[in-house]
């Protein structure tokens, strides 16, 4: 698999509001994976989760991940990286939410009341696969 930077083109297909699934891994060795929104910014994967959520245990163990991008055009164009998450760290003031809910869906994050917490993915190796992939 490639390592970063990524090129251009795969960089505009990052930068697009697409769906996307990141996995993680369990104590028990057990991959787990959820459906996800992210950011693209300064060549990292920048995500976003409710601060109970049971991914936060499995990242504190294992900061591996993947995560899979499909191009909102259509799902045969995708890259899947492999990183590692690089920092972890409060959204007190959910700015980091409301960055990706405006990405997503042009509005604030809507859910006010509970605490967050901001993940930052380093890229560790990609694979582009599709149409569009390449172009």
């Amino acid at each position: 698999m490639p390592k970063p930077p990524l090129p251009e083109h795969l960089q505009r297909l990052l930068a697009k509001p697409n769906p996307a699934v990141i996995s993680t891994i369990r104590q028990d060795g057990q991959p787990v994976s959820v459906a996800t929104w992210y950011l693209f910014e300064d060549g990292r994967i920048v995500v976003n989760m409710d601060a109970g959520r049971k991914r936060l245990d499995y990242l504190r163990h294992d900061p591996r991940v993947s995560i899979t991008v499909l191009d909102e055009a259509g799902w045969h164009t995708h890259v899947s990286i492999t990183g590692t998450v690089a920092e972890l760290r409060d959204d007190t003031d959910l700015a980091d939410i409301d960055r990706i809910a405006q990405h997503y869906i042009n509005q604030p994050y809507p859910d006010r009341e509970r605490p967050r917490t901001t993940a930052l993915v380093d890229i560790t190796s990609w694979h582009a696969w599709g149409p569009n992939a390449s172009s």
